[in-house]
């Protein structure tokens, strides 16, 4: 079975039970297949998406984003999610290495991506009442092959930035991303019963193939809403007994500080889970004081993993909060290898490695990096590097590649680097990421300039390029820049 089958099936099994909740949209099982099948057969007929097409959804998370996803798949096509926060210059390229056929966006998210197809002519659909328009443009079609399609047939193509500033497509079959599903599924214990709150972007891997195709295979309903606040997460919470949420470290840091958090009424809540970082020490005790909950779970993984990985259980927060667990999720296994080549000691440092059914099948059209990233036995590497402590719980200490995650998110120092340099004012730049108290860490900039420029004009050369999260928050300027004797800037002296 392909993803989509799962829908089909939940109609089946549970047609009058809820599937997702957008606002005021309340959605059956039974009325989501339908959808997904008129919406299907319309990209089908009406804009001739067959198998192996890619469809780029700039969407939040709504309803018209979960239809056109199994849609899409359905046909055997590929969905290609991109986050709406990027910029007009960052979607283009992205639209443009994925050879996408058509682009699927709303009002809410269209300008910037509605720009970049226009600069390509790549055909917009602008979608913002699903339900109505995947009804009226139904005209009661029907193929019988639609949705036979093989499990090692691809399904998503996710974009990630890398160290050489470009982002990568990572592009997953279907069996990876059921193996995904399930163990999160199983992992977090979703049943049909449970009501799963997804307010990170289903753009990235998280959010996407462990809480909507994992809650999509067990029948859950989804609650979704098109961005994150604290007096939202606790509002829906308490009126929807949610059940289950997935955030990174900060949305919880910032909850745990709204006024309203320990009179909410959060007792539906069975797990509440994050990842992109830990919560270490003081943050974890400080989160779960003010959730009145101890039921944390920490899970690590990267997403060319799927992302499978590690889980830090409830249990162990006490005496390991800030570890990411000692042992792998479900179908996945972890090490850490030396720089030996071999599984490295109690204490010693190493590269992390993930294992198992869930992983990528390649970087699209990147045959050197897809090599790069994968051992000759098949594992991913992770580029994080780790330590086992005594007790077999593993601590990720450093990043090779210099990755700064803020918020949660991945935020890549070349790209920065790029879009600083790119004005002619700036001989070099260099960014870091330094110690933030909620958001985990920000991005700081250090640059050479060649001539007089004003700190606030930078400011908005940036602004024009990239996404608010990776802009700098931080700026240096500097006579010159740390190097060795190759022409390398030295970081970890900017660091110290």
């Amino acid at each position: 079975m392909i993803i989509p089958a799962y829908v089909a099936r939940n109609a089946r099994k549970y047609p009058d039970h809820e599937a997702v909740v957008d606002g005021a949209l309340r959605i059956t099982w039974r009325q989501l297949d339908q959808h997904v099948q008129q919406f299907a057969e319309h990209l089908a007929h009406d804009h001739q998406i067959h198998a192996g097409d890619r469809v780029c959804l700039v969407l939040p998370n709504n309803y018209s984003f979960i239809v056109a996803l199994f849609a899409i798949q359905r046909l055997g096509a590929i969905a290609v999610p991109v986050n709406v926060k990027l910029t007009a210059n960052e979607l283009h390229y992205i639209f443009s290495d994925a050879d996408a056929k058509r682009l699927l966006t709303c009002d809410l998210t269209s300008a910037q991506a509605l720009s970049a197809a226009a600069q390509l002519q790549l055909p917009a659909l602008v979608i913002n009442d699903m339900p109505t328009y995947a009804e009226s443009h139904s005209q009661g079609r029907s193929f019988a092959a639609l949705g036979r399609h093989a499990q090692d047939q691809a399904a998503t193509l996710l974009y990630t930035s890398g160290t050489t500033g470009r982002p990568k497509g990572v592009l997953f079959d279907h069996k990876a991303l059921l193996f995904v599903g399930m163990m999160f599924a199983s992992e977090m214990q979703f049943k049909p019963e449970s009501r799963l709150l997804s307010l990170m972007p289903f753009t990235h891997s998280a959010p996407l193939n462990l809480s909507l195709i994992g809650g999509t295979l067990m029948g859950s309903t989804h609650v979704v809403a098109p961005t994150f606040t604290p007096e939202l997460l606790l509002k829906l919470v308490a009126t929807e007994q949610t059940t289950h949420f997935f955030g990174a470290p900060v949305a919880y840091l910032l909850t745990a500080q709204h006024p309203n958090v320990q009179t909410t009424d959060l007792s539906s809540m069975t797990h509440w889970i994050y990842g992109g970082g830990p919560l270490a020490g003081d943050h974890a005790r400080r989160v779960q004081d003010a959730f009145g909950s101890t039921q944390f779970y920490c899970v690590y993984g990267l997403t060319e993993a799927g992302p499978t990985g590690s889980l830090l259980l409830p249990d162990e927060h006490a005496d390991k909060a800030g570890s990411v667990g000692r042992r792998a999720a479900a179908f996945t296994e972890i090490r850490i290898i030396n720089d030996a080549g071999e599984e490295a000691g109690v204490n010693e440092a190493g590269e992390i490695h993930i294992g198992g059914e869930g992983l990528m099948r390649e970087y699209w059209r990147n045959a050197v990096a897809t090599a790069e990233s994968f051992t000759d036995d098949g594992w991913v590497r992770t580029g994080d590097i780790g330590i086992r402590d005594e007790d077999g719980y593993i601590w990720v200490k450093d990043r090779i590649k210099d990755l700064i995650i803020s918020g949660g998110v991945n935020v890549y120092p070349r790209e920065v680097e790029d879009a600083l340099a790119s004005h002619p004012a700036v001989l070099e730049a260099a960014v870091i990421g330094v110690p933030h108290e909620q958001w985990g860490e920000s991005v700081k900039a250090y640059v050479v300039l060649r001539e007089e420029l004003a700190e606030d004009a930078l400011k908005q050369h940036v602004e024009e390029r990239l996404a608010d999260y990776k802009r700098p928050r931080h700026y240096a300027f500097m006579e010159e820049l740390p190097h060795n004797a190759n022409g390398k800037v030295l970081k970890h002296l900017l660091r110290d």
